[in-house]
């Protein structure tokens, strides 16, 4: 690979991979537009949609073992919800991920966008705010919990996410959990889908190796950082960032399917 492309997927990676970890996301949801776009604006050669879900499914499945790692013995990850959703989007994102060779390019972003813009709206909603509390006391509806991760595993498992960017806003809006349990909690269940789409990126060969090797390295190094940045933010600073984030990733990407 020429050394500027490996450095602009590098400063892809790491930009992409610091700003998840800081507002608890897997990074798919900035780094899909990222990869789509930047490569060819800056004149190299662009990648497919295929080549980009599989980019980022493997990146994101070490992404969130970093940013998780970071947020552990902080009392903020809800162990009995990583298990309910982290089981069924792991399910979920493997048959979405493996189903995603048959779509053709313009249905990959067209779920990407869809997904962006479900997110967005959920970010918007109005929502009455759960205090930070020990996670032992807070309860869930565990059907509705397994239920939503294993649809938003399927349709993630297509775009090569790991479903963290509809994850947090369902955690925040529908089960009602505190900012900082959501961020830590979302970056282990984010972790476990990750394991579904990138096993089915890679048995339906749709992986580019060595740029995901550059985005890992990338990632490995930025998502913690990141992630101990997010620790000590405002809630409220965090949750602004991520929805004017989803909205502008959403609206983005909407607009290139429309215009090309």
């Amino acid at each position: 690979m020429d050394m500027l492309f490996v450095i602009t997927i590098f400063l892809i990676g790491f930009v992409g991979s610091f700003i998840s970890g800081m507002v608890g996301v897997g990074g798919s949801i900035i780094k899909y537009p990222m990869l789509l776009f930047i490569p060819p604006f800056l004149g190299f050669a662009a990648f497919s949609a295929h080549e980009v879900s599989g980019i980022s499914a493997v990146q994101v499945f070490f992404a969130t073992i970093a940013g998780a790692w970071a947020y552990r013995g902080t009392g903020y990850l809800h162990m009995r919800l990583i298990l309910y959703m982290g089981s069924s989007i792991l399910i979920g994102s493997f048959i979405g991920a493996f189903a995603s060779s048959y779509f053709p390019e313009s249905s990959v972003n067209v779920v990407y966008a869809g997904l962006a813009t479900i997110a967005a709206v959920l970010m918007f909603l109005p929502k009455k705010q759960r205090p930070d509390q020990p996670v032992e006391k807070l309860s869930f509806h565990r059907g509705l919990a397994s239920g939503l991760s294993f649809i938003v595993g399927i349709a993630s498992g297509i775009v090569g996410a790991a479903g963290s960017f509809l994850l947090v806003p369902i955690m925040l809006t529908v089960l009602r959990l505190p900012t900082r349990v959501t961020i830590a909690t979302s970056l282990a269940v984010t972790f476990l889908s990750s394991i579904g789409s990138a096993a089915g990126k890679v048995a339906t060969d749709q992986v580019l190796y060595g740029p995901a090797a550059v985005m890992i390295i990338a990632s490995l190094i930025a998502s913690p950082l990141g992630a101990k940045l997010g620790q000590r933010m405002n809630t409220r600073l965090l949750k602004a960032m991520l929805a004017v984030l989803i909205l502008a990733t959403a609206v983005q990407v909407w607009v290139d399917l429309l215009v090309g």
